[in-house]
């Protein structure tokens, strides 16, 4: 049996008007595959192992432009082929995909195949009508109404007679048949005029062969997908690019650490008389009575903290599993619904770290710091989420999320994430900070322009989005196209470089407003390395205007309410990763100076 996957869109195959089988249950689906929006539907097309079939008949769907429904149903799939939406099948858990030749002699296996194309007024073929010379009629639409499916195979040895898929091959076609009621696969192209009006009908058929591969093993049955996809130079070169920042910045630091602060830091200490050491401070030396003092909105800053830890421990962990293969491809929804684990998992290391800086910034409301940690940042994304849900409940949309799996994801909030996270914050207010500041605190001098907290801020954040600005490319194909995204050895090495541009960059820039005699930098290592995310915001922004073919209200929407999502947990990411190096920065130095 073949499985039809609907693609993430306001549009069920239903309303496509496709061939359909009711007598069947729909296959059950695991947390990731129903979060994306992956909805699995039992197909017509059947087929038994090794029996060859030609121009087998599904169905036939006639239409009348002078009925009001028919038309809409038409007028739906034109629709659909002029967005160049796609089926997506499935047998044997392996995509049947759609190879053909591209430049350079280089063969590109697509996971999926347009349900139809058009040629446009001019007799300029669009999307994949150029693949039929056929197809050249004027203002008119082509619908691929037959696939020729080819199943590869080999045979399992010391198992008798048993065999295994490792590869589903297919090629669509388009029949205008001879005889409707029963298909024959000759004919022209089965083709519709924009401007027709009248009876018209649509026969669906299949043809289905099985070829025995010895060549292509069992676990490599993926690899003919994966290496179809030209990105491997793309994303070296990439890498490369935020290599050479790293190496920048790190040599920046360095020079920091090593010479600027090392010999000042040694010199400083040499001199025993409390006179003589008064007049030698300037700069970052002057503010080391008031650098711990706590910042302002400080309940918040924690709060943020907390989450930014649990997103950074749960990114982490899931990309390492990935890279292991556990998260692979072929376990569909297997990365979402890890990372859905691990982030409800992940409660008690929020919790601790809330509470601990909540307490080191002089906290006393325990209990507000706490509840905060567990429903703010999660309650923001659960209703952004939960109001996309509705638009895709009132669209009709496969991709909305069922009723029951809200109450689970719910359950495992309440019921998990957010004890985890009391029993955390419990270990974190029992942790003291003393900390030594000055009574009064210090006038913060006139500001130059680049030490001003804005264009820090934004400066801060430019170095880090240039070292993933690539990979994040692949990733919203991946969300928003329906490509494969498979490689997380480059994902999970861009990770590094990305946790590591952060820390580098922040530590830069706190270190030169510490020299200007600004000791406010709690909130300002957070935004610094989390202004990163604005420019992802502005660059999915670009995507969605250059790449994507979104029409509709409700879907520019969905689209930009999703984009939201990110954008705050990328905030809450790479915020939290700027704070940390700052506050290991700002501890080291501070710690090795004598304070009299």
């Amino acid at each position: 049996m073949m499985l039809i996957e609907s693609d993430f869109s306001l549009l069920v195959i239903f309303r496509f008007d496709f061939c359909t089988i009711d007598s069947e249950k729909r296959p059950s689906e695991n947390l990731g595959q129903v979060l994306f929006g992956e909805r699995i539907e039992p197909s017509p097309y059947k087929f038994e192992f090794k029996k060859k079939q030609e121009c087998k008949h599904v169905c036939t769907k006639a239409y009348d432009t002078t009925n009001a429904q028919d038309k809409g149903r038409l007028d739906f799939l034109k629709k659909g082929m002029l967005l160049n939406y796609q089926h997506h099948w499935i047998v044997d858990n392996m995509p049947v995909t759609w190879c053909y030749d591209v430049e350079d002699g280089q063969k590109f296996c697509n996971p999926g195949f347009p349900i139809g194309c058009y040629v446009n007024e001019a007799g300029r073929p669009k999307d994949a009508c150029v693949v039929n010379s056929e197809f050249n009629d004027k203002d008119t639409f082509y619908f691929f109404n037959h696939v020729d499916i080819t199943i590869h195979y080999h045979v399992v040895e010391n198992e008798g007679t048993g065999a295994r898929l490792v590869a589903a091959k297919m090629e669509p076609k388009s029949y205008k048949h001879s005889k409707v009621e029963a298909p024959d696969c000759t004919g022209g192209p089965m083709d519709l005029s924009n401007k027709f009006s009248g009876e018209f009908k649509i026969a669906y058929t299949y043809s289905v062969q099985f070829v025995e591969d010895k060549n292509i093993r069992w676990a490599s049955r993926w690899d003919y997908i994966l290496e179809s996809m030209p990105h491997t130079n793309i994303q070296w070169f990439s890498i490369m690019n935020s290599l050479v920042i790293v190496l920048f910045l790190s040599g920046m630091v360095a020079m920091i650490m090593l010479r600027t602060l090392h010999k000042d830091i040694a010199r400083y200490n040499q001199i025993d008389s409390v006179m003589e050491r008064k007049l030698t401070e300037f700069g970052w030396k002057l503010v080391h009575g008031d650098v711990f003092r706590p910042p302002r909105k400080g309940m918040l800053l924690s709060v943020f903290l907390g989450s930014g830890t649990q997103i950074f421990l749960m990114t982490f962990v899931t990309l390492f599993f990935a890279c292991l293969g556990f998260l692979s491809p072929a376990n569909r929804g297997a990365l979402m619904t890890c990372a859905v684990v691990l982030w409800v998992l992940l409660g008690t290391p929020a919790g601790y770290v809330a509470a601990r800086f909540y307490k080191s910034f002089g906290g006393e409301k325990w209990k507000t710091n706490v509840l905060l940690t567990c429903f703010l940042c999660p309650g923001v994304v659960f209703a952004d989420f939960f109001v996309m849900n509705l638009i895709l409940w009132g669209e009709g949309s496969s991709a909305a999320m069922p009723f029951g799996t809200l109450v689970a994801i719910l359950a495992l909030w309440f019921c998990i994430s957010v004890p985890l996270t009391f029993i955390g914050a419990y270990f974190g207010f029992k942790k003291t900070h003393p900390v030594r500041t000055n009574q009064i605190p210090r006038q913060i001098p006139e500001q130059s322009f680049y030490t001003k907290p804005l264009p820090g801020i934004v400066m801060g954040g430019i170095l880090p989005f240039g070292c993933i600005f690539i990979q994040l490319f692949f990733i919203l194909n991946s969300i928003w196209s329906h490509q494969m995204y498979y490689m997380f050895g480059f994902l999970f090495l861009v990770f590094i470089i990305l946790v590591i541009t952060c820390s580098e960059a922040t530590i830069l820039l706190c270190y030169f407003h510490l020299c200007a005699e600004d000791y406010h930098w709690q909130w300002r290592s957070f935004l610094t390395s989390g202004f990163t995310a604005v420019y992802f915001l502005i660059y999915a922004i670009h995507y969605f205007f250059s790449k994507l073919q979104i029409t509709g209200l409700a879907s520019t929407i969905l689209y930009f309410g999703y984009t939201m999502i990110m954008a705050l947990i990328f905030f809450l990411f790479t915020g939290t990763i700027g704070f940390f190096a700052c506050f290991w920065f700002v501890t080291k130095i501070y710690s090795v100076v004598k304070v009299d």
